[in-house]
C-alpha cells in the first residue's frame, strides 16, 4: 500500500489506519533531524544582537551541559527559541509544545514560561512590566524559570563565548526524542483497550 484508500477519515479502514500508523512512526523517528535543521536556519534569522539566535541557542546549551544539568535541560536550552521562526510572538509556546511529549512536566513548563520570565531583564525599557512574571510567584517551578533566564538565556549574548557546536548536541537530541513519549504510551495504551 503507497497510500490509503479514502478520501474521508469516516470511510478509512483498518489497514488503512494500520498503514498511516507506520508512517507516523518512521516521520516521529525524523523529529530530531527536522529540530538540527530548524536550529541551523536560526543561524540565518533576524537578530539584531550581537551573536545570531542559533549561537544564543549553542551559548544557552552549553552553559547548561557544563552546568551539569540534565540531558533534557540541556536540549531544552537548544530549543528555547526554536519557535522564533515560525511563531515570533509566541515561540515559548511553541518550544515547549515540542518538547512536552519528551521531557519532565517541570522542563516543559519553564521553556513555556520563559519568555514571560525573559522579560524581567527589558520590559521596562518598553514601557512594559518587568515583573509580570510574578502572577507565578506561588508556583513550585517559578524558582527554576527565574534561574533558567538568568543562567542560560539573558546572558547568552557574548560573541566572544566558546559555545559547543550543533553537531556536539546532536547525540543529545537524539537520545531526549528517541525516548517513547507519554504521547506513544496513551496511544499504546488506547488502540490495545480498543482491540482488546
Amino acid at each position: 500500500m503507497d497510500i490509503v484508500s479514502f478520501t474521508r477519515m469516516a470511510d478509512g479502514t483498518q489497514e488503512d489506519y494500520q498503514f498511516l500508523d507506520e508512517q507516523e512512526r518512521e516521520f516521529v523517528d525524523g523529529l530530531p533531524a527536522r529540530l538540527l535543521s530548524g536550529l541551523s536556519a536560526l543561524g540565518e534569522s533576524f537578530s539584531g544582537y550581537p551573536v545570531s539566535r542559533l549561537e544564543h541557542s549553542l551559548q544557552s546549551a552549553t552553559r547548561a551541559h557544563r552546568a551539569g544539568e540534565s540531558e533534557e535541560m540541556v536540549v531544552a536550552a537548544l530549543l528555547h527559541d526554536i519557535g522564533d521562526l515560525l511563531a515570533p510572538r509566541s515561540h515559548s509556546e511553541m518550544a515547549a509544545s515540542i518538547l512536552r511529549p519528551y521531557v519532565s512536566e517541570k522542563t516543559y513548563w519553564i521553556i513555556k514560561h520563559h519568555g514571560l520570565f525573559q522579560m524581567y531583564y527589558y520590559a521596562h525599557h518598553l514601557g512594559g512590566d518587568r515583573n509580570a512574571r510574578d502572577r507565578f510567584l506561588d508556583h513550585p517551578w517559578y524558582e527554576d524559570a527565574v534561574r533558567f533566564c538568568e543562567e542560560y538565556d539573558q546572558n547568552c549574548f557574548d560573541p566572544d563565548y566558546d559555545s559547543e557546536p550543533l553537531s556536539f548536541f546532536e547525540p543529545f537530541v537524539q537520545r531526549v526524542f528517541s525516548k517513547e513519549s507519554a504521547f506513544d504510551e496513551e496511544r499504546a495504551a488506547r488502540i490495545g483497550t480498543q482491540s482488546g
